[in-house]
């Protein structure tokens, strides 16, 4: 599959903070997809919990292939977070290879759970993070005021958390920075049908604040030369979002990963921070 190997030049490498690779399009060449991110520059990628079942999963990856993990219950399975399923999730937050709670939050576009059971599930995520002193992969698609309300009911006992694929608006993005939140940039941003309004907000987001990802196999960069038949996303696309993100804010490409690198290895507690 051809890549076009931008990270290879840069310094340092990239990290992608979000990637599905427990997702069964990655079950028959995930090697190959590895070596394909580690030559397009990823050095580092976090793999995404979404329930029990996927959030073991990640972290035997992780421990497999020397990456790291998150270990949550997404809020499409909160109706399936009851004592046990949050009691697992909770002991895999103690292996160091799980740097992170979630995927978590609130979504109410597909509304696959009530969203009462999605608020209990995701308090009951806030309480673990507060309890096991890891930051925070917040998820949230149609549901900011509500997803703004909890976290400001709980910052005070929170340690860092990031909006996880921002896809929102203005006031949303404000919100959450004034809650001293981190920004997730995935693929959307490569999108001229949807994505356009993010690329004008990204001068809001301090340095320090933003990170990169792919949220593979999911949100292929539509800015692809030449995008793979299957359609299917992997971190090795992960510099076409860099590249996105660095033309908006009118810096170089380098700097933009150097930053987000850098911020990336700190919010996770990443070696070499």
């Amino acid at each position: 599959m051809p890549v076009k190997n931008v990270g290879t030049s840069l310094a340092p490498s990239l990290v992608d903070i979000g990637a599905n690779l427990t997702n069964r399009a990655f079950r028959t060449d995930l090697d190959q997809v590895l070596a394909r991110a580690r030559a397009a520059g990823v050095r580092d990628i976090v793999i995404t919990g979404t329930d029990v079942a996927r959030s073991e999963r990640a972290a035997a990856l992780a421990v497999q292939h020397g990456l790291f993990a998150t270990a949550g219950i997404h809020p499409h399975h909160a109706t399936d977070a009851g004592a046990p399923a949050l009691a697992a999730i909770e002991a895999l937050l103690a292996r160091s290879e799980v740097v992170a709670v979630g995927e978590c939050g609130l979504d109410y576009n597909r509304m696959f759970s009530p969203k009462e059971a999605q608020r209990r599930c995701f308090a009951e995520h806030l309480a673990l993070a507060a309890r096991t002193k890891k930051p925070l992969f917040l998820h949230e698609r149609d549901a900011s005021d509500d997803l703004i309300a909890i976290v400001k009911e709980h910052r005070a006992r929170l340690g860092a958390a990031v909006v996880h694929c921002f896809t929102g608006d203005g006031p949303a993005l404000d919100a959450y920075l004034a809650l001293d939140l981190h920004i997730g940039i995935t693929g959307w941003i490569c999108d001229e049908r949807r994505g356009l309004h993010l690329r004008g907000l990204l001068a809001r987001i301090p340095r320090d604040r933003l990170m990169l990802e792919t949220d593979a196999p999911y949100l292929l960069p539509r800015t692809l030369p030449t995008p793979p038949r299957d359609r299917r996303n992997e971190p090795a696309f992960l510099p076409a979002v860099l590249e996105t993100v660095a033309a908006a804010l009118g810096r170089p490409a380098a700097e933009v990963a150097r930053d987000t690198t850098a911020t990336a290895r700190q919010f996770f507690g990443l070696p070499g921070t």
